[in-house]
């Protein structure tokens, strides 16, 4: 597993929490999870990203 692959796997959850939040509990939700899952997914594209540091220092390849 590379850190691109673990943030994008972390930006799906994100996204996956907006929608289950957004239909179980409250629309604002959704925004607010969708807006941090799609801005991590975008990160793993840019290599720009707290995450990617985090996952660097964990010891997780690069890729």
């Amino acid at each position: 597993m590379t850190v691109n692959r673990y943030l994008r796997m972390i930006a799906g959850f994100f996204v996956m929490l907006s929608v289950a939040l957004a239909h179980f509990h409250s629309p604002y939700w959704l925004y607010f999870t969708a807006f941090v899952g799609l801005n991590l997914f975008q990160s793993a594209f840019s290599n720009w990203c707290p995450m990617i540091t985090i996952l660097r220092k964990l010891g997780v390849k690069e890729g």
